[in-house]
């Protein structure tokens, strides 16, 4: 499930881009799907973010459709309901008929769901309270962080069994339901195949680059904090390790966890030899020209004159004459190809500081002739039914749209565009999640030819 955005219903004045996290686990927000179909939840409002406000609420959620309420306490228990009608201030005082109505209480096990018994009075609207689900159940009542919880005539449920009797909200959110739209046709073909996984792996271990004189193919992995650089090359590495495996430092940091050049072999097993490629992992983008990585860095490191273990310093990027950089560069210390990782939950809200960064550095690469593409990870948190099954990952109507949306930011085609999950829970491997991480790799080395093929013909014309 993606971090989410935005305060879009507030009064101008009040108005400002919101990052909210979700409080909802993936395992919860499975349960709700559930209950639901195939649908995906998207975060509208956050009481800790927007306040424990009724009017802020309706402000925020009223007419966006089917939305499903939860709310939290400190005993534990998570609970709520869903109304498939629009919440609307409008209609104060008024109920509404909704027969698709329904309570519930998520639990390890055995989640509960309780549906409407009286359809016309299912949803009660109240300027001063939030979600008010008939007579019997509300969060956040008269604009405060409490419920009220009186079962039986709209609704027939355990109140024990549902919230534990305690009505103090620790947290409350809304989410907005939306329905998934499935592609007739995959926007790309792929086979999920135990032997297509053995063929791109063997592609890759006997790949060579078209030059001789270049030993590996040097991919620079490219993104901002948080998009998962070092995890794509733990992930990459567990496969030919075969078990999950983590050499690359990665974590959730709000600022880069990566603060030195590195550049990581992956090997044909444990004691195996390297393969031909290799991945260059670099301090994460972040807004300001002095935070994360530098412009300049990035530059140099292009042209191969940032030594191994360099550690960044956004305040003075290294030059290409000083002390400690490599004076002496062979076009196997160049980068050959550039990948940018991107968070596809994190698509659409990119600062413009971000984007603009983005935009300037896809202009330095392409000025130096360095193919680029795209690697889109998370697409599980971006997509539960994706989540429920990668093998859905080019039939989702919502990774399709993702890749288009950062096909217009950074003005790379589709076809430059790979989608993948990295590991991250997991602790074995998984065979979907290897295809698409191979076909990723293999995009890769087929731009670094790309790469070669423009050298040579260059060696040619001089």
């Amino acid at each position: 499930m993606c971090n989410l955005v935005f305060f879009s219903r507030l009064p101008s004045e009040t108005k400002e881009i919101l990052t909210m996290n979700p409080k909802l686990t993936k395992y919860q927000e499975k349960q709700l799907c559930s209950f639901l179909g195939k649908v995906k939840l998207r975060l509208l409002y956050k009481a800790s973010v927007h306040t424990f406000s009724g009017t802020v609420f309706h402000q925020i959620c009223d007419n966006q459709g089917p939305t499903i309420s939860v709310g939290y306490n400190s005993s534990g228990f998570v609970f709520g309901g869903y109304t498939s009608k629009d919440h609307d201030v409008a209609k104060n005082g008024q109920f509404i008929h909704d027969d698709n109505a329904f309570l519930f209480s998520l639990k390890l096990k055995n989640s509960v769901k309780y549906p409407v018994i009286n359809f016309p009075n299912a949803v009660k609207i109240h300027h001063n309270c939030g979600p008010f689900f008939g007579d019997d159940f509300v969060l956040m009542y008269d604009n405060t962080a409490i419920a009220v919880s009186k079962p039986g005539s709209h609704y027939n449920f355990n109140a024990a069994e549902m919230h534990g009797n305690n009505l103090n909200l620790s947290e409350c959110e809304v989410y907005k339901v939306e329905e998934f739209i499935t592609l007739e046709k995959p926007w790309r073909t792929i086979l999920w195949e135990t032997e297509r996984r053995a063929e791109l792996m063997e592609s890759i271990k006997l790949y060579k680059p078209t030059i001789s004189s270049v030993g590996q193919a040097r991919v620079l992995l490219i993104g901002p904090v948080g998009s998962g650089k070092s995890s794509l090359f733990n992930s990459i590495n567990s496969i030919f390790r075969g078990h999950v495996t983590s050499q690359a430092i990665s974590g959730s940091s709000g600022t880069s966890v990566t603060i030195q050049f590195r550049s990581y072999s992956v090997k044909d097993g444990r004691n195996g030899k390297p393969l031909s490629v290799v991945f260059c992992d670099t301090m994460g983008l972040e807004e300001g020209r002095d935070a994360g990585l530098h412009e300049d860095d990035l530059s140099s490191i292009l042209k191969g004159h940032v030594p191994e273990r360099y550690k960044f310093n956004p305040l003075a990027p290294l030059q290409a004459d000083a002390q400690g950089s490599q004076q002496t560069v062979e076009l196997q210390d160049r980068i050959h190809c550039v990948a940018y990782v991107m968070d596809t939950c994190k698509v659409s809200v990119m600062s413009t500081k971000l984007l603009e960064k983005l935009a300037a550095i896809r202009k330095s690469v392409t000025l130096l002739g360095v193919p680029q593409l795209v690697v889109l990870t998370k697409v599980d948190e971006a997509c539960p039914w994706v989540a429920d099954d990668l093998r859905n990952v080019y039939e989702s109507q919502y990774i399709k749209t993702k890749a288009q949306e950062v096909s217009c930011q950074l003005g790379v085609p589709m076809s430059c565009i790979v989608p993948v999950k990295n590991y991250s829970e997991e602790v074995e491997l998984e065979m979907n999640c290897d295809i698409l991480l191979l076909s990723a790799v293999i995009q890769m080395l087929r731009f670094a030819d790309n790469y070669f093929d423009d050298v040579s013909d260059q060696g040619k014309q001089d």
